[in-house]
């Protein structure tokens, strides 16, 4: 198998070496070939300047200005490749073949539109990412003291899911796919910068009768640390993306 994958950094230095040795650890030596892309939204820390640096085998591409997790990863897209590729936030790190693994279960089975593995905190705490779609309820409802259940539902962290599940969402910090069927669906929405093209993207999927997979038997490390609604400019940006979503998708409660 031939296999790509594709990193949106944006002032990500604190990780992103982390991130980038992990992948080209667990990738190296396979009976596949990996092939790693980094697109740089114009880091002014000395993100691309590090990887130039440390990385030479990575196709590093670098733009002036930030355009968005998702317009990053569709230029990537346009430009690989491969038999499968895998969407990777520069926040996470991999011990194990966790890539080689979810591109064979790909292979398997054609009904799959997008796979994505157990997503796990650094501490070794699940972070419970296989969610239901977004909905009012769900997403601000479920912050009010007295009903973070609907936190835990939407979440479906009670339900247990330690075997391969269908699911509604793909979370897009990490995730693999058929490169031509990221292609033909032209990867993320443009009509998002942050928040929400991950959900946009699994309606689309599971629209054209494609599955989503959770599979838990492989895991990612995520170095989880934003909050969307810890600042006016995160609950602008938010906001406004899950308005995008529901006058596209419908108003859901």
């Amino acid at each position: 198998m031939n296999i790509t994958g594709s990193i949106v950094t944006y002032n990500n230095i604190s990780t992103i070496e982390r991130c980038i040795s992990s992948v080209l650890d667990v990738t190296a030596g396979r009976d596949y070939t990996f092939r790693l892309y980094v697109y740089d939204n114009g880091s002014s820390d000395g993100t691309p300047e590090l990887i130039e640096s440390k990385f030479p085998g990575v196709k590093l591409i670098r733009d002036t200005a930030n355009k968005g997790f998702g317009a990053g990863h569709n230029a990537c897209i346009k430009r690989v490749k491969s038999d499968y590729h895998f969407v990777i936030n520069p926040d996470i790190y991999l011990d194990e073949d966790t890539i080689g693994v979810l591109a064979a279960e790909l292979e398997r089975d054609e009904s799959i539109g997008l796979i994505t593995p157990r997503i796990m905190n650094n501490d070794g705490t699940e972070q419970f990412l296989p969610k239901y779609c977004p909905t009012v309820r769900y997403v601000f409802v479920s912050k009010i003291p007295g009903f973070k259940y609907l936190r835990r539902r939407y979440t479906r962290q009670e339900e247990g899911l330690d075997e391969p599940t269908e699911i509604e969402f793909c979370t897009g910090c990490f995730f693999g796919a058929r490169t031509s069927y990221l292609k033909k669906m032209k990867g993320f929405s443009n009509r998002y910068f942050m928040y929400c093209e991950d959900s946009d993207l699994s309606r689309r999927v599971r629209t054209q009768g494609k599955k989503i997979i959770f599979y838990p038997e492989v895991k990612a490390y995520h170095n989880w640390q934003r909050d969307n609604t810890g600042n006016l400019r995160g609950i602008y940006r938010f906001t406004k993306s899950l308005l995008v979503f529901f006058k596209k998708w419908g108003f859901a409660w």
